[in-house]
């Protein structure tokens, strides 16, 4: 597409899509068109309005980007950069139902054929590896609607079974309550939690998070207290972020939660929002879960009417639209204000400089869920289950050659094994375990005895990551496996640092030649430490992990 589209006009359509959104922010009397300060700080609505016009005209066509810029005082140049960054956004002209495919490592082990063509397109992990093979559709002429209740979505999945759920504390209530009911949320227990942090105050709720000893479950372990107490510290407003774009391979822990408990995600941020006084809050989620994203939505809705939301604090949702680098904090950040979403360079860190440039809070789901229980019984309990270091529970993913894929809760400081033989234990002879997702690591059988501790793991070189156990037996290919993980480091960096954007291609280069020729392990190291060294952020830092613990377990030579 040619960014000079100034001569391009929009469809009646097209103008009204637009308008929907744009419109009802303006203030009376005045125009955004009109241009300055009152039209760039509605910045923020690129994303939704550009999905909007995806999800209803089918593609984002000159017409219509003229029509945002105009409206929004965005150069044309940067509008086209934020609208071909994402997957689920098109610029050309495209079917009006198009099929993503998933051809992922989960997916690939049940699925040889990939069919292609105009209306079908191969996509990366779709978040369904516990009922795979999925596919997800896109619709057009089907109203994007952001926090209004409702079912019409412009996804859709098919051809997937009910998942496999095993928990009695953070997954209590999925399967048991019913998703759709503020009231059955009631008699599960829920909002005592809130009733409680509210009659402790912001201070107290802060201590007992500090006390639980409970560490983010997304990745990076950073104990929760710290963050909630160095937000508290900073000038309002502040903002809080439920970090819900789940995209990491083999991970859909996060998209169960939402699906089957979305008033405890609500409840969790609110508790969280007490404590650190943020003003409002986000829940960013993958655009791939048409599913969570209907329910949560209802949920909010039903939180409003009851009293629960209001002025003092409110939630919205942003739907992401196919970018998985948007699961790093500061690209998230970006990706809500209307930016390509880059990651940021750390310092500054979100406690002091985050969404908008002030003080953030983020979490994702399973961080955030586990806060109502640590309010009720106390940081003390909570610190009391798993180990000193590695407290709580802790949801897993398990997928791949395992008799009942799904997610399970377990307490931390078992041991791998016995997680998997909760699951009916592995289908043929195992050959590699994939322990973290496509950012972790490959493990063999002798890790069977670690126990699933933050500790254990990084003692043994590992990571428990977004919490992926997904199992290959003797039959697979690993060297396919590991190529489409490479493949798709490649496809996902952003290509803001010449590290990451070159390295993964280098590395995806090395795997394609070692099918005809000997692997070139020492430049695929050399490559790994550069990305490392100086890549932004954790995905030039971990993009090659998987591929050499491929080649250190002898999966691949």
């Amino acid at each position: 597409m040619d960014i000079r589209l100034m001569d391009d006009a929009p469809s009646d359509a097209e103008r009204a899509v637009i308008a929907a959104l744009i419109d009802p922010v303006e203030e009376v009397g005045s125009h955004l068109a009109i241009g300055g300060h009152s039209a760039r700080r509605h910045r923020h609505l690129l994303l939704p309005v550009l999905s909007a016009v995806q999800s209803e005209i089918g593609w984002v066509s000159k017409g219509a980007l003229n029509e945002i810029c105009r409206r929004l005082v965005i150069p044309p140049a940067e509008a086209y950069g934020v609208a071909s960054f994402y997957a689920l956004i098109s610029t050309t002209e495209r079917p009006s139902v198009v099929a993503h495919v998933c051809d992922d490592i989960a997916c690939r082990l049940v699925r040889s054929e990939f069919p292609h063509g105009d209306a079908v397109v191969s996509s990366p992990c779709l978040g369904q590896c516990d009922r795979r093979p999925a596919v997800l559709l896109q619709r057009a002429g089907v109203e994007d609607v952001v926090n209004a209740p409702g079912d019409q979505d412009p996804f859709e999945l098919v051809g997937v079974a009910d998942p496999t759920v095993v928990g009695d504390r953070l997954l209590a209530r999925v399967g048991h309550a019913d998703p759709e009911s503020i009231g059955s949320y009631a008699d599960h227990g829920g909002w005592q939690a809130l009733e409680k942090a509210r009659a402790l105050g912001p201070a107290a709720v802060i201590e007992e998070v500090e006390r639980s000893g409970l560490k983010g479950r997304g990745g990076a372990a950073f104990p929760t207290g710290v963050k909630w107490r160095a937000v508290a510290a900073e000038p309002a407003p502040r903002y809080l972020v439920c970090n819900a774009d789940e995209s990491e391979p083999g991970t859909f822990k996060d998209r169960v939660v939402m699906e089957g408990d979305p008033f405890a995600v609500i409840e969790s941020m609110i508790i969280a929002a007490v404590a650190t006084g943020c003003a409002k809050g986000y829940i960013y989620v993958r655009g791939e879960y048409p599913l969570a994203a209907s329910r949560l939505r209802h949920a909010l809705h039903e939180t409003r009417l009851a009293g629960q939301l209001g002025p003092e604090f409110d939630i919205e949702i942003i739907r992401g639209q196919g970018a998985y680098i948007c699961g790093e904090e500061t690209a998230l950040f970006n990706s809500i204000e209307g930016l390509r979403g880059e990651p940021r360079q750390k310092p500054p860190f979100p406690a002091q400089v985050g969404l908008f440039g002030r003080p953030t809070v983020i979490n994702n789901v399973e961080t955030l869920i586990n806060v109502p229980g640590i309010v009720l019984e106390g940081g003390e309990a909570f610190a009391a289950i798993g180990t000193p270091d590695s407290a709580g529970t802790r949801l897993f993913c398990l997928s791949g050659d395992i008799n009942r894929p799904g997610t399970y809760e377990v307490a931390m400081g078992g041991a791998l094994g016995e997680l998997v033989d909760l699951a009916g234990g592995f289908v043929g002879e195992t050959q590699a375990i994939l322990l973290g997702g496509a950012a972790g690591a490959f493990v063999d059988t002798e890790a069977l005895s670690m126990p699933l501790t933050f500790e254990d793991s990084r003692s043994r070189g590992v990571s428990l990551g977004s919490g992926v156990v997904m199992a290959f037996n003797s039959s697979r290919d690993m060297h396919d496996v590991v190529r489409r993980i490479a493949r798709f480091f490649r496809d996902e960096s952003c290509g803001q640092c010449v590290p990451c954007r070159v390295g993964t291609v280098r590395v995806e280069e090395a795997l394609a030649r070692s099918r005809s020729a000997p692997l070139e392990a020492g430049l695929i190291d050399e490559i790994d430490r550069a990305m490392k060294d100086a890549s932004i952020c954790g995905l030039g830092h971990t993009a090659a992990s998987v591929v050499r613990s491929a080649i250190s377990l002898g999966l691949i030579s």
